[in-house]
């Protein structure tokens, strides 16, 4: 379910790892990461403050990996320090916020309906914030509270417990959250709050990620309006934001629209009777004018909206859930389609989401894969396609949305009855075989770990549009296809997308083929020309082998003739980051593939280490013997985990003689370490001959050698590999004659 909690029993009073009290008299609590928030540095800066500043506080708790610092005193320090001259206020309300004795969740629903006051009846909290003290303001501020909440979320609504009791011990927590929306915007403030709550509990909620909730969004309203969009286990709201943000964006692009058009109403339950609150209070204030109704029960079990007929319904259900009501429910009217088993809980919520449409509504569903094929729902399959309510599956690929480590499904639905008579066809879409394949030695598009998202939503959108308006669609070999729902009615009803599309030509078809073929060959003489010979003579006398004075690394780090650095920091920006050199770039001779990981909410982004042209990188892990020169191509990319960067000075050392030797058999297991399970090298003690910087050029140029040839000869297996495979899979599916 979109960010929905996933722990039921999980402490609501739990904070994160940023900030820490008691509620027995201890001061609050702040670790590292904390501190760098608050004075908007790395975690490293922190690290080295801690290092060279003698008077810097002492840790009051935590653990030794992870210690804790009483936070007076850390902001004592920094302004001493000059790091800040004041705590940011929203850095202030996050500390109370984690801080609270009632738990971070229920601190977060006070200030979020104090926002919502603010927002909605901002002379009243002016002259309420200025004319009471503390006892006065938390008395008179329940009622104002329920008041404004129930004009706009209704009486029903989920933001419970605001109670004097309550609120007694929040007078400070209300009155910076009210200045905090004088200074930021009410809505910004929440959002900054709330986005930093999640961020803080990645284990206790499910996340949809934007790009998946907005395409589900678009595919569900379409271009035209839409009155009432219900999501029926909202989580945090990501998919209801989502469905609000796209009709936003139709009513100001479109010129003819009337500019006076009503948002939709956004309709959303949840389970968990925190998230629901803090779910109202977001939606409230990021869509003022839309009628916002959440509540706070479990969906299947006690159904909030019986009566909604809704225009969309948006859905993100729990996966793999036994207990969803199998036993209670045996007679529910929802199971227009047949009663689902225990094990399909996936089809019970598409009973339910085309249950609340009106008649030619749509709905749409990040499914499992599996719920496609599972044999357990087979029946209820064939009769969605039978009368047309399923209208599309389409396959996004991994890691579009957790778990990330399979290709979960879009189900799109229809409610039979509409205006337009429902056609018996089925729309199979794999947006993963439409994104453009990278060539051998390439990184993937957008890195390894990130996908093509503008390919994966136009292809989804481009085939659902042309299918829905047509009936019918043309066909593209592996990314797309309409199938007659009657021809998909067999023993198992098996509606993966894989299973139905016709294969791409193989590799590009035998066009593709002969391209591969010739760079092969290119390639494979291009490695006979690079093979290197062992000695000019080999069958003359060979002199002994030289002993030369050496130094270490370390040392001539000492000296100032290279610099060290340690991969692995470093946070994406607003704009993303560069791509990150990984280990097994390194090993592998691979382009840069790996993405920074984002910035967490409200905290400045932390530069990473970039590498330049001539630096030599080494992997410090696995025991293997490689050292790589960053050419022109390679410059500029972020230096990953598990890798250590020598730059060294033009004047004092060449490149590729420093890569060379490092990639020594026994130098490498001279500076090894071995754990239980793993090699640790440890660069500072891998050796190089002290040579002339003449002798060190006649060595390196050797060494480049080497690298180019081992180059080569990656490249032909790579175009080897492909060319075999190509070949199978053209024999196979008839695109290759045998002769």
């Amino acid at each position: 379910m979109p960010e929905q909690a996933t722990d039921d029993s999980a402490d609501r009073g739990a904070t994160d790892t940023l900030a820490r009290s008691a509620a027995d008299g201890r001061p609050t609590e702040v670790t590292a990461a904390g501190i760098a928030r608050l004075a908007g540095v790395g975690r490293a800066a922190v690290s080295n403050w801690r290092r060279r500043h003698a008077d810097f506080p002492k840790p009051v708790g935590g653990t030794e990996t992870s210690p804790a610092f009483a936070l007076h005193d850390v902001e004592q320090w920094l302004r001493d320090q000059g790091k800040i001259a004041e705590v940011p206020a929203r850095e202030r309300v996050w500390q109370q916020l984690v801080g609270h004795p009632a738990g971070a969740a229920a601190a977060l629903r006070q200030a979020g309906a104090v926002l919502l006051l603010v927002h909605e009846r901002p002379a009243a909290w002016r002259q309420l914030r200025g004319a009471a003290d503390d006892t006065e303001l938390t008395g008179v501020l329940p009622a104002m509270l329920e008041s404004v909440l129930a004009a706009r979320l209704g009486p029903e609504h989920p933001v419970r417990g605001l109670t004097r009791a309550a609120l007694a011990r929040s007078a400070a927590l209300v009155r910076a959250a009210g200045d905090l929306a004088t200074t930021d915007g009410a809505a910004a403030a929440y959002d900054f709050l709330l986005g930093r709550h999640l961020d803080a509990n990645p284990r206790q909620y499910t996340l949809t990620p934007p790009g998946p909730a907005a395409l589900m969004a678009e595919l569900a309203l379409g271009d035209g309006p839409s009155a009432t969009v219900l999501d029926p286990a909202c989580g945090a709201g990501g998919l209801l934001a989502a469905a609000r943000e796209h009709a936003a964006g139709d009513a100001a692009t479109d010129p003819g629209g009337a500019p006076d058009t009503a948002p939709p109403a956004l309709h959303g339950q949840e389970a968990d009777p925190d998230l629901a609150a803090l779910t109202a209070l977001r939606l409230a204030l990021e869509a003022p004018g839309a009628a916002i109704r959440v509540r706070a029960a479990d969906t299947l079990r006690a159904d909030a909206f019986p009566q909604l007929a809704a225009d969309a319904v948006l859905l993100h259900p729990p996966f793999n859930e036994r207990n969803w009501g199998h036993d209670e429910l045996a007679y529910d009217p929802r199971w227009e389609y047949g009663f689902p088993a225990r094990t399909e809980s996936e089809l019970a919520w598409v009973q339910h989401a085309l249950a609340r449409l009106r008649p030619g509504g749509t709905a749409v569903l990040l499914m499992p894969p599996a719920a496609a094929s599972r044999r357990s729902g087979r029946r209820i399959r064939a009769d969605l396609l039978r009368r047309g309510a399923l209208r599309a599956v389409i396959a996004l690929p991994a890691g579009a949305a957790p778990p990330n480590n399979i290709p979960l499904h879009l189900w799109v639905l229809r409610k039979p009855g509409g205006p337009t008579p429902p056609v018996p066809h089925l729309l199979v879409v794999d947006t993963a075989a439409a994104a453009p394949k990278p060539e051998p030695g390439a990184a993937p598009a957008g890195g390894r770990d990130k996908l093509d998202w503008q390919t994966v939503r136009a292809t989804a959108l481009d085939a659902w549009r042309d299918f829905d308006r047509d009936g019918g669609i043309e066909e593209v070999p592996g990314v797309r296809r309409s199938l007659a729902a009657i021809d998909l009615l067999g023993d198992d009803v098996d509606l993966a997308p894989a299973r139905h599309l016709p294969p791409p030509a193989a590799a590009g078809g035998p066009a593709e083929l002969a391209r591969v073929h010739d760079r092969l060959t290119a390639t494979l003489a291009r490695t006979t020309a690079l093979t290197p010979h062992p000695a000019p003579d080999a069958t003359a006398p060979q002199p002994p082998a030289a002993r030369w004075p050496l130094t270490t690394v370390g040392e001539l780090a000492r000296a100032g003739a290279l610099v060290l650095r340690a991969g692995g920091p470093g946070t994406a920006g607003p704009e993303g980051g560069p791509a990150v050199l990984t280990d097994h770039d390194v090993t592998g001779g691979l382009a840069p593939s790996g993405t920074l990981p984002e910035t967490p909410t409200g905290t400045p982004p932390e530069e990473p280490v970039l590498v330049q042209e001539g630096d030599v990188v080494v992997p410090v892990l696995g025991g293997g013997t490689t050292a790589r020169v960053v050419d022109a191509a390679t410059a500029g990319a972020a230096l990953g985990r598990n890798l250590t960067l020598l730059r060294p000075d033009a004047a004092a050392l060449d490149p590729w003689f420093l890569a060379g030797f490092l990639r020594g058999t026994a130098n490498n297991r001279q500076a090894s370490s071995y754990a239980s399970t793993a090699t640790r090298l440890d660069v500072r003690r891998l050796q190089l001959p002290r040579l002339p910087l003449a002798e060190q050029r006649r060595y390196g140029g050797r060494f480049a050698d080497l690298a180019a040839f081992e180059t080569a000869l990656r490249l032909a297996s790579r175009l080897g590999e492909q060319l075999v495979q190509g070949l199978h899979d053209g024999l196979t599916d008839g695109s290759v004659a045998p002769d």
